[in-house]
């Protein structure tokens, strides 16, 4: 006898084969990492040369690897699948233009592969803020193909889900097993109601279930009955769809699924009524390539955003200003709409930061997974399960160790002025620290911790940080009038590495020397001694710095071999004792 899930799976998917439709690409999971490697390609050999020749698309990539953003192996044929890869995103947003059919030669609103006004635009963005608009106007163009005649935009489509739901349940907040199953999995020739039928099903089966990662297997399974590839692809373009989709900053997370930024709803009313078009396919592409028109480029849409923001802000008793300017333009509108959403999200951050003692368990499992740095899954409890993708381990080590610090709190400066490096507006990071400052710098009472971390486990670990890490300690031991220490975390410290921070003398530019205190430790000794911490109510800034001193010291009548053995052996002594 059917169960009620298969029955409702059934009635949807019986007729309709599911095809999973994906926004970006497999290869290039991080949307956000665009605005870099966009930068490189419009200024590459291969600029507009992309189509159809393995050489300029190997070219690329090398010219990517060069700046860190992709890997090169010397082999063309591989090299040349990546670039096609960054390739295809690009032109999904809009930012280059598309190489069209043979039919339609004669027709193109711009030559294949060249930078297109809305690219121009994307290039030209400065802020987080800002591109996040660019993606929003390259996806809600509908460009996915529906029927003969129609096409849509999946970002749409699950907006006018979420609408949907929060019309049945008074939420919009929809979970990952639901999005993966219901929403990547349908379109608008599907009818909405059986859809969120389906979303509710699961919900209430799920809320039951006493194993719920074996629940959303089941799930899975059952829709793959009517899928004809592998059921892994519910995950694999699971992830990356809703990254993609959050990119535009009208969507965020909501735990591990996602749901409709509050301030963006009247907008997301407004954008669904455009989610298909019968228009020609020249037509659509010019839009996609000039940028789709957003309501709040209408001035009373706009206004209304800015209050939204104003009364966010109002809501949450945050402090804001208003640049002097006239509300005459949309332009001066959205510049003021900009600058209040900044302060909503620095207040957010320091909300998000004050949780960090409470999610002391999750961080210790995120350098579980960056030890191991193979990607694979943990699950922390029954309903929570994390995940450190393998090419962006160098960007959630910075983060991760960012969030320990802020866990063990007492942190004077603020938690944007502590990192490098940028996150999204669901705290997760994009990209790497630049390389003219440190990963990290924590102001405590009576001492400041500048900290720096590497994925590099090689000998060209010293060659890479060994400058850079004294440089940024020395920078601030010069600037700050209180003592400052220097943190250096990796999986593996090589000795020459080691040896180099056991010397530590700094020479300033006036040749006045300087005695770095730096201490190196592995991933592992971090992370068990951050657990033992918190797991014997010690977390706190002057514990971090009681067993610095101690491995500080233990350097004295010794060499980099030695001392990194004695450092090991405090570490054991202290998380056992």
């Amino acid at each position: 006898m059917e169960t009620t899930l298969d029955s409702k799976i059934k009635n949807i998917f019986q007729k309709n084969q599911i095809n999973i439709w994906t926004i970006g690409n497999t290869g290039a999971r991080n949307p956000l990492r665009l605005p870099d490697i966009f930068s490189v390609y419009v200024n590459s050999r291969s600029y507009g040369k992309l189509a159809g020749s393995n050489e300029n698309q190997a070219r690329f990539t090398y010219d990517l690897s060069k700046q860190n953003l992709a890997t090169y192996s010397g082999k063309v044929s591989t090299a040349a699948i990546i670039a096609r890869k960054f390739r295809f995103v690009l032109e999904r947003f809009g930012f280059i233009y598309p190489e069209l059919p043979k039919k339609l030669h004669g027709k193109e609103p711009g030559t294949p592969d060249t930078i297109t006004p809305l690219g121009k635009t994307f290039l030209a963005a400065e802020t987080l803020d800002a591109q996040q608009e660019c993606y929003l106007r390259g996806l809600i163009t509908p460009m996915q193909q529906l029927t003969n005649e129609t096409a849509y935009s999946p970002l749409l489509w699950t907006i006018k889900v979420l609408l949907a739901l929060e019309k049945r349940t008074g939420s919009c907040n929809l979970n990952y097993i639901e999005f993966a199953t219901c929403v990547q999995t349908t379109n608008p020739n599907y009818d909405i109601d059986q859809v969120v039928d389906l979303i509710l099903t699961i919900r209430s089966l799920r809320k039951d279930a006493t194993n719920k990662k074996n629940f959303d297997k089941k799930v899975k399974e059952t829709a793959g009955k009517y899928y004809d590839k592998k059921v892994n692809n519910f995950d694999e373009y699971g992830d990356l769809n809703i990254r993609y989709l959050i990119s535009t900053g009208i969507l965020k997370h909501s735990g591990r699924g996602i749901t409709i930024v509050d301030e963006y709803k009247n907008i997301a009313n407004d954008l669904v009524k455009n989610m298909t078009s019968n228009r020609g396919i020249i037509e659509r592409i010019t839009e996609h390539c000039n940028g789709a028109k957003l309501p709040q480029d209408d001035i009373h849409v706009a206004l209304k955003l800015m209050n939204n923001y104003k009364n966010a802000l109002k809501s949450n008793n945050v402090k804001y200003s208003i640049p002097p300017i006239s509300l005459d333009s949309v332009k001066n509108v959205n510049t003021i709409t900009s600058s209040l959403k900044s302060s909503l999200d620095k207040f957010n951050e320091d909300q998000y930061a004050l949780k960090q003692k409470d999610e002391w368990f999750e961080i210790y499992n995120y350098m579980l997974c960056l030890i191991k740095n193979n990607g694979r899954e943990r699950t922390i409890d029954n309903d929570t399960v994390i995940k450190v993708p393998k090419s962006e381990a160098a960007s959630y080590l910075e983060w991760t160790t960012w969030r320990s610090f802020l866990a063990i709190d007492h942190i004077k400066n603020r938690p944007y002025e502590a990192r490098g490096f940028k996150i999204d507006q669901n705290y997760l990071p994009v990209g790497t620290a630049p390389g003219n400052g440190p990963d990290l710098f924590f102001e405590f009472d009576k001492f400041a911790i500048v900290v720096e971390v590497t994925m590099s486990t090689n000998s060209r670990q010293e060659a890479m940080e060994g400058e850079p890490v004294r440089r940024h300690v020395a920078d601030y031991v010069e600037r700050e009038d209180k003592p400052v220490i220097g943190i250096f975390i990796a999986n593996r410290i090589d000795s020459n590495t080691a040896e180099t921070f056991r010397i530590g003398i700094w020479y300033a530019k006036n040749d006045k020397r300087l005695s770095l205190k730096i201490v190196p430790f592995t991933l592992t000794q971090f992370a068990e001694y951050f657990k033992f911490m918190f797991e014997n109510n010690k977390a706190n800034p002057e514990q971090v710095v009681k067993l610095f001193n101690e491995c500080f010291k233990a350097k004295d009548g010794k060499y980099a071999p030695e001392w990194k053995k004695a450092i090991n052996q405090i570490v054991q002594e202290e998380t056992t004792a």
